[in-house]
């Protein structure tokens, strides 16, 4: 039994209790009978009165005189629909229900029927749609489904070995209902058409190589905001500082030239705040982690940069010379063979104890520059660039690439054709993820003997390669319907459908050798097989990455953290380093949750989190030392679960403050699923705490604000929970007073007058609202699975996952398990 939030999710139990009473009409006539009028109207009638009839009354007496033609309050009619005809409007009727297992209807401030009576009419129109949804599926009909850019590149990569960025490529594209994998916002236009084109003959020449690539060179930045002063992640040495890391696909065998621009430091604070050391710093440079040179840079012993009048200060008589070619930006050059493929390059300097007297002044974010104030106390890394290939000595023949796509070489001339017809088949068929028809083999030889007449057998396969990456059975994941299905009706997917569906929700990519293997021989949906490849899947390392990247990243906003801009006079120690850890934590914590298979709602009563020594630093705990995070139990009640993370508070705020309405919404929305509705028009700005505004705290003038009652349906909802999250600033930081100074008041009331107390009591109190904030977090992996968005005659599939997984504690395998296996996604409907 769970206690909802009263107001907005008070039925004790939900929807799942709500589901197992008054299923049958002896039980609804005995809830009904706690309505003693209603009860009396029975007996009056010799008991003969109908479970609908009873309903209607009940309708009739709480719900229509709202909502009827002459009021139409919230443009909802119920006087003319018919409680014995649900499935005749089951778009309405799953309004009322979710109205209902929300306790929003009726209001508050209205006549309320009992318990009984208010479960028996939930359970009557739940049982109804979902009798309907298992005897007339409604699998809806989703739009042609190009592939983003996310899946495009991981497709890319499972079929050629080959990383490629994408955002070089291709346009971004756009999102809907949360998520940018919905069919209908992916369309194709005669540009984007072009720049698949283009896409698609640098990747093949990539892939397979050609002796005649000339040298070309590609720059790798640094982020702009990120300090340099610790080792920046796993892919860097141990005993290393600052310094940058790619991922960089070498064309041929040959020499390249790596180009390291150092960007220097800048200070003109007071000399008695530090003490620069003058000891040489060291650079070195990694290719696949192995030193390939290294420099030592000098610096000189005396003189600084006067920044701010953009002049040397040469008091003591320092070589501006040498200072120009510190203080400014040197560039290293490395020269170095290479083999072709995926390699990683590194450069970092070598870290070393600094002699600071006083206490160490912390990297500021690049935009203080302008104000000459303190950005970088040692050198950084600020880009490299790397070029070639030069003196060329082969073209690859062991690359990755070229293992992936020459499953076959001919001997001579006369062998070429048939080497060509394996590769292309085999190539086609893990692009199409499906078997080739014996046209679609002829179309890509046409295309190899065009090439190969021209510039030879590798020429030709690059050819033919191109033409595969812009066919539409790869760009698209294709449905096709069978032709003896009427149009309206439901029918299955086939096993190959079904494996493409599955590998793209799970991993963002096409199906692999094994699960494509299962689906041609037709024994997907063979018992115990689904199952053994879900679990299969979801222990692949791909799933969780897939999962977070781009299920958790967009439903909790995360991917915002790249946008937020913190206003650098009010939390100057924001910086980007910050920024990277608050968004890790919340990756590496929910990554945590699907690998172990923990339940959804543990999402919400976590007691641990990943931290590194800048975010334990900024969430005040102590003895977390280094930047490479690590998991860390919390004792602190207020930084539990999600609801304790800064990245959710840093994301729901403005730029110089807090909003609790922002914050309140974003729990409506994505925690209660209750969303508000957009505000009316016309309604003026919530006035700014200022000395116009004299003494009045945040709170009160909210409460000014909500005084207007046009604002205060919404904001009654949302306000007390965004003010029980005041102790977090701006930036996540705990605090007890705002940054104007008054004291927080961190109670929140909720419109029937429960208290909500602090953070902590927030989190305990949406921690008794599992069932909801499971069914929210089914639905929106329901939108992200199918790539569209939910619509009412999908909630009786949501139901039904709800009620399979609720047994095994909503665990992540039960409920994705529960959505694979679901008409929607194993099923479409004919056009």
């Amino acid at each position: 039994m769970f206690k909802f939030i009263p107001g907005i999710l008070r039925t004790t139990g939900g929807l799942v209790l709500a589901l197992s009473l008054c299923s049958q009409t002896g039980s609804i006539r005995q809830a009904f009978a706690e309505e003693t009028d209603l009860a009396a109207e029975s007996q009056s009638t010799g008991g003969k009165a109908t479970p609908t009839a009873s309903l209607q009354r009940l309708l009739d007496r709480y719900c229509v005189t709202c909502h009827n033609e002459e009021l139409n309050t919230g443009s909802l009619r119920l006087d003319n629909i018919d409680i014995a005809h649900v499935t005749e409007n089951g778009e309405i009727w799953e309004k009322v229900i979710h109205k209902l297992i929300a306790r929003e209807m009726p209001p508050s401030d209205k006549p309320q029927p009992s318990k009984g009576a208010h479960n028996a009419l939930l359970a009557h129109l739940v049982t109804t749609l979902d009798d309907a949804a298992v005897a007339s599926p409604n699998p809806g009909r989703p739009a042609v489904h190009r592939l983003n850019n996310t899946e495009y590149t991981h497709a890319v990569r499972d079929l050629l070995a080959l990383e490629i960025n994408t955002d070089e490529l291709l346009p971004t594209g756009a999102t809907d209902f949360g998520f940018d994998n919905i069919a209908d916002s992916l369309n194709m236009s005669p540009m984007l058409l072009e720049r698949y084109m283009t896409a698609a003959s640098k990747i093949a020449r990539l892939a397979v190589g050609a002796m005649n690539i000339p040298p070309s060179s590609h720059i790798y930045a640094s982020p702009k905001f990120v300090g340099q002063f610790e080792r920046m992640g796993d892919e860097f040495s141990f005993g290393s500082r600052g310094g940058l890391s790619v991922q960089h696909h070498f064309p041929l065998d040959g020499e390249y030239m790596i180009r390291v621009d150092i960007d220097s430091p800048r200070s003109d604070q007071p000399d008695d705040l530090f003490q620069r050391s003058i000891a040489p710093e060291q650079l070195d440079v990694f290719l696949d982690g192995e030193r390939i040179d290294g420099f030592n840079i000098e610096k000189p012993e005396k003189g600084r940069w006067n920044y701010r009048k953009n002049a040397f200060a040469d008091d003591a008589a320092a070589d501006k010379e040498d200072l120009a070619n510190w203080w400014g930006i040197r560039t290293l050059e490395v020269r170095f063979p290479a083999k072709a493929g995926l390699h990683t390059v590194t450069a970092s300097f070598v870290k070393r104890r600094l002699a600071y007297e006083g206490v160490r002044p912390r990297h500021y974010p690049e935009f203080y520059d302008y104000l000459g104030l303190l950005r970088n106390e040692e050198p950084s890394v600020k880009e490299f660039q790397i070029e070639g290939p030069f003196n060329v000595t082969g073209i690859g023949v062991d690359s990755a690439s070229r293992q992936k796509i020459f499953s076959s070489y001919p001997t001579g001339t006369e062998d070429e054709v048939e080497a060509a017809t394996d590769i292309l088949s085999k190539l086609a068929r893990r692009a199409y993820r499906r078997p080739v028809t014996a046209g679609e083999v002829d179309t890509l030889l046409n295309f190899f003997t065009k090439g190969q007449s021209s510039g030879g057998f590798e020429y030709g396969i690059q050819l033919a390669l191109r033409r595969i990456l812009v066919s539409p059975s790869f760009l698209y994941r294709v449905e096709a319907q069978p032709s003896d299905v009427a149009s309206g009706d439901a029918f299955e997917l086939s096993d190959l459908e079904l494996a493409s569906r599955l590998a793209f929700f799970l991993w963002s990519t096409i199906p692999d050798e094994e699960l494509l293997g299962v689906a041609e021989r037709g024994e997907l949906r063979n018992p115990g097989v689904l199952e053994g490849q879900v679990h299969r899947m979801l222990a692949d390392a791909r799933s969780s990455e897939s999962l977070v990247d781009n299920y958790a990243a967009q439903w909790l906003y995360l991917r915002n953290m790249e946008a937020v801009t913190p206003d650098v006079n009010i939390f100057p120690h924001f910086d980007g380093n910050l920024r990277e850890a608050m968004r890790r934590e919340t990756e590496l914590f929910f990554a945590s949750q699907i690998r172990e298979d923990r339940g959804v709602p543990e999402l919400l009563s976590a007691n641990y989190t990943f931290l590194n020594q800048r975010l334990a630093e900024h969430y005040g705990i102590p003895g977390v030392y280094g930047s490479h995070f690590r998991r860390v139990d919390l004792d602190d009640p207020n930084r539990g679960g999600l609801m304790g993370q800064a990245s959710i508070w840093t994301v729901t705020s403005y730029a110089t403050r807090t909003s609790p309405v922002k914050r309140g919404k974003w729990i409506l929305e994505n925690i209660l699923g209750s969303p508000p509705p957009p505000p009316p028009p016309n309604v003026p700005d919530l006035r700014e705490p200022s000395k116009e505004t004299g003494d009045l705290t945040m709170r009160q003038l909210f409460e000014q604000h909500r005084a207007d009652p046009v604002c205060a349906s919404c904001h009654v909802k949302m306000d007390p929970l965004g003010f029980a999250l005041e102790n977090f600033d701006a930036i996540g930081k705990w605090r007890t007073e705002s940054s104007f100074g008054f004291a927080l008041d961190t109670t929140g009331t909720m419109p029937d007058g429960t208290t909500i107390e602090g953070p902590a009591g927030l989190r305990e109190v949406l921690r008794g609202n599992a069932d909801e904030f499971t069914r929210i977090a089914v639905t929106k992996l329901l939108i992200y699975a199918l790539g569209r968005g939910v619509e009412h005659y999908d909630q009786p599939a949501i139901r039904t996952i709800m009620r399979e997984s609720a047994s095994d504690d909503y665990r992540w395998s039960s409920v994705i398990l529960g959505i694979i296996k679901s008409t929607p996604f194993q099923m479409r409907r004919a056009s």
